[in-house]
This record gives structure tokens, sequence and C-alpha cells, in this order.
């Protein structure tokens, strides 16, 4: 599979930092943020990496440069008017031409993604989102699916499904079929707020994959403070190799 990781933003909940840093280079535990998810998935076998580009980009691609240092190989799509997340990947169909991750450069998860790919090929709809359960999933915007992980309602709509639902928040992972290009149009959209009523209305099924591990998404400067204490204070993610351990070589002293 092929992968893009959404990098365009401005990051403006986090000003002042983001005028000069662009978002996806914020440091977090001796990492940028954006390498976290490269590293994941470099994990999970992903070879070829699309990153939009808008804000600061030259930044990120001096920072980042082929990728072969994460073991990817990295295209950028510049974008010279942000085009939100659906006109971004749209604008980028070209290098998507199998299905493909998409990954929000502002999140530390670890979501299992290998799963996730065999969970959408069993599905078979022409996408998977990850979801979770979250206290503050209603202020995000709920997502309700049935027994059978198929999404139903999207915020709110429509009013009426009968049969039970479970209401879940959109953790930031997506996995598409390139048929959904047929849906999509140039020019700036979101992939939630307008491409999944679009799929909806057309019949197109969408599926939920539950993820309830370690999560963070890195909005304002909470949250950054937050992310920084959790994975300098020893969060495990699975793609990332220990800590050396005391008296190792590579060990701080003390």
């Amino acid at each position: 599979m092929k992968a893009m990781i959404l990098a365009a933003g401005l990051g403006t909940r986090l000003r002042p930092l983001t005028e000069t840093v662009p978002k996806p280079l914020v440091e977090v535990a001796g990492r940028p943020l954006i390498e976290y998810g490269l590293r994941q998935l470099r994990a999970a076998d992903v070879r070829e990496v699309v990153v939009n580009l808008h804000h600061l980009g030259a930044q990120v691609r001096a920072a980042l440069g082929d990728g072969a240092r994460f073991g990817v190989r990295l295209r950028y799509s510049e974008e010279i008017e942000l085009l939100d997340t659906g006109g971004g990947v749209y604008q980028a169909r070209a290098w998507l031409d199998e299905p493909f991750f998409v990954l929000n450069s502002d999140s530390i998860h670890d979501v299992p993604l290998r799963e996730l790919a065999r969970f959408h090929r069993e599905t078979g709809g022409i996408a998977t989102f990850v979801l979770r359960h979250d206290p503050e999933a209603e202020r995000y915007g709920l997502l309700h699916v049935d027994a059978r992980h198929r999404l139903r309602r999207f915020r709110g709509e429509p009013r009426d499904v009968a049969e039970p639902l479970t209401a879940l928040m959109y953790a930031g992972v997506m996995v598409w079929e390139p048929r959904v290009f047929a849906h999509m149009r140039a020019g700036a959209f979101s992939l939630t707020r307008d491409l999944v009523p679009w799929l909806m209305r057309a019949g197109e099924a969408i599926h939920g994959f539950v993820y309830d591990g370690y999560w963070r998404v890195v909005d304002d400067a909470a949250d950054l403070a937050r992310a920084r204490s959790e994975i300098a204070g020893g969060q495990r993610l699975s793609y990332l190799p220990p800590p050396p351990s005391p008296g190792t070589p590579g060990a701080e002293i003390s």
C-alpha cells in the first residue's frame, strides 16, 4: 500500500511557535511530529508516501529530504493555496493508484496499520476510518456505525436509522480505495465534512475500525505539553525502538 500524510496546515492553534516552525516539524521527545507517522508507515511495510506542503513547506522538504533515513520514498505535493484535506488528496491522486492510508501529521498513536489494511480488504468498502471511544467525541463530530461496523450516521445525519448504532470519534487515520477519486473534484473540500456525505448519498460503504490504544492529537500548546510528557515519560510505541536500559551503551548516566 501507499500513503499520504497531511502536512499543509497553518497550525494556528500552536502560534506563535508555528509562525516560524511548520507544525509537522514541532518537536516531541526529540522527534518532529511527522516522524512518528513516517516510522509507523515504514513498520507496516509502506514504502511510498506523499506529503502535501503549504505553510513553511520548504522547511518540511529540507528536513525530510527523499525519505531515505526513514526507510520510505517521499514525494511532495505543493499547494499554492490550501486545498483542505480532500482537495489535497485529490491533487496527489496520480501517485495514489492503489489502496492508500491517509494520516494526519499532528497525531501520535499506535494504530495497527497492518490489521487496519486487512480489515479494510475484508469489509470491501470504499473507505475505512479509524474510530475511537473518547469523552470529547461529540466536540469533534460523532460518527455512528452499525453492528457490521458500517458508517450509518455522520454528524447527526440521517436522523432516522432503524437499528442500534454506536457513536465514536474519528482518530485521524483512513484507508481509501483509489476509485474514490471518481467522487471527488478539484478545489478545496474536506475528506470528512464534505466527501463523507457525498459518498453516503451515493450508497458507497464506509466502515469503522475501532482502536482504543494510545492516541494523542497535538492541536494546541496544552496538547503539545501532554504529548511531550507522555512520550518522554515512557509511553511505548510499537514502531519505535525501546529506550536503552540503564548501564547499556547509549543510556544516560544519572
